[in-house]
């Protein structure tokens, strides 16, 4: 369990090594430990004095130590101070609550065996909110900075990719893309790449007739590597399995791409067949139980959004009346589950077109991007801005969601035109179409809204399918309020 504590020292890229001797490491805690402990000795502070304050007393210091230590041991287990690619805040949140409950939980229990204080619920309540309120107000604070200096400054680990085809390529983007990940790339290594559209500006070496152990080890030395990430390549089974077993004398951390990657969900079981592991992945049913019960909510919140939000769409009704006139609703056929169309809904901001449809509106789609935003001439009037900028022109499809249409949360549905010819042209796009399109979904709170990526689009709705959860459905809502409001600013 104090295994995750602990993380290898890594040397720095100036320190010449010998690919043939190991490399003597020391031991480093994860600045995310001290920050956790420092949050928390924070915490008691303001629980005791709190308690001295307001009453009853404060809890005595062999009981706090016990708290602080059962927390970090639940932070530790859950895997918090190993290694990590960025998380986000909110998944770290659960895992906060969950680890400070198990904490108070446990003391308040321990206690009770041995005491008869009868203010111990009490006290055990006030540090499970003090520690995960300061915890989590530190993890929010850290993160952010972290990303924030990485994207300004882009730091981040060196790191070598072996594959320069199609998925190498896909991973050096994206780690270019999200610098917050700590990863920074600078080269491939592969003999022989294949040929790829739009390829990274990153240097691409062959391994000079040495093995691939070898040359990733003069690689380490030459260019200070910290971070080698095994995409897909023609390098043998054995050449990879020698780097794997040599990973620890060349002193990086080794990341691997699964073949299936695109199958692979987040619930995986690993088993082992003697020395043969065996990993079976756990991808949610889009037509099993959890999805029907998924759109039962999503009709009871659909309905409650109705009443809650009258006030805000009679405005928005009213607005448009007085400056368009009428329909008030526009309608747009668009494709949802299983292929089936419907009328979408929104509340009009536009006057009708008077001339042909935009020619730059095929320029986008051949170059891979999705319709959406505003098309040809901005024919917008300063309400239906407001509208669009607020998305108050987005709540007639709660009326979409009560008729069982679309869902609060899924993929976002195209044009019956468009979505033929994405059917046609993008990787799994029909695939999108297994759940009830949605009103807001992963992708957009990703930022994929408008005429981005429909590829990367795709990526993440079918990434949404497979991992569906009600707490996933939970962040995407939350995300999309933050994401309102950051548009609203801006």
């Amino acid at each position: 369990m104090l295994g995750g504590l602990v993380n290898g020292l890594r040397p720095s890229g100036e320190q010449q090594r010998s690919p043939q001797r190991p490399v003597v490491r020391g031991l480093r805690i994860s600045p995310e430990f001290w920050l956790d402990l420092t949050a928390l000795v924070v915490a008691v502070g303001a629980t005791q004095l709190s308690a001295a304050v307001a009453g009853p007393g404060g809890t005595s210091l062999i009981w706090v130590v016990v708290a602080v230590a059962v927390t970090l041991l639940s932070l530790s287990a859950s895997g918090q101070y190993r290694p990590r690619f960025a998380v986000s805040l909110l998944d770290d949140t659960r895992t906060i609550l969950g680890a400070t409950a198990i904490a108070a939980l446990s003391v308040a229990f321990l206690r009770l065996l041995f005491a008869s204080d009868p203010h111990i619920a009490t006290q055990a309540a006030r540090y499970w909110l003090f520690a995960s309120a300061y915890l989590i107000a530190a993890r929010g604070g850290f993160k952010w900075f972290v990303s924030r200096s990485r994207r300004l400054h882009g730091a981040g680990e060196p790191t070598l990719i072996i594959g320069a085809g199609s998925v190498g390529q896909l991973v050096a983007r994206r780690l270019l893309d999200r610098p917050e990940f700590g990863m920074r790339p600078i080269l491939f290594v592969d003999d022989d790449p294949l040929p790829v559209a739009d390829p990274v500006d990153l240097p691409i070496v062959g391994k000079e007739g040495k093995s691939l152990a070898d040359r990733i080890a003069e690689l380490v030395d030459e260019r200070g590597v910290q971070h080698v990430i095994i995409a897909f390549s023609l390098e043998s089974h054995e050449q990879q399995l020698e780097l794997l077993k040599r990973w620890g004398e060349l002193g990086v951390s080794v990341s691997l791409v699964p073949r299936l990657f695109e199958a692979v969900p987040d619930e995986t079981t690993l088993e082992r067949l003697g020395g043969i592991p065996l990993i079976t992945v756990h991808p949610v049913d889009p037509r099993g139980w959890q999805f029907a019960v998924k759109y039962a909510i999503d009709r009871v919140a659909a309905l409650v959004a109705l009443i809650v939000l009258s006030p805000f769409m009679l405005f928005a009704a009213v607005g448009t009346l007085l400056t368009l006139g009428r329909p008030v609703f526009f309608r747009q056929r668009r494709v949802g589950i299983d292929g089936h169309a419907f009328d979408m809904l929104k509340f009009c901001t536009m006057r009708p077109a008077s001339g042909p449809s935009d020619p730059r509106l095929e320029e986008a789609l051949e170059k891979g991007l999705a319709p959406g935003g505003v098309e040809g001439e901005d024919r917008r009037t300063a309400f239906g801005k407001f509208l669009r900028a607020t998305s108050l022109d987005e709540l007639p499809q709660l009326i979409n969601v009560l008729r069982g249409d679309m869902s609060l949360i899924g993929p976002r549905p195209e044009r019956p035109e468009f979505a033929e010819r994405f059917g046609k042209e993008v990787y799994r796009y029909r695939e999108r179409h297994r759940v009830k399109s949605g009103i807001t979904g992963w992708a957009q709170v990703h930022g994929l809204r408008g005429k981005t990526s429909i590829a990367d689009r795709v990526e993440w709705d079918n990434y949404y399918i497979e991992n569906w959860s009600l707490w996933l459905d939970f962040k995407i809502i939350l995300l999309t309020i933050l994401a309102v409001f950051r548009d609203r600013s801006e």
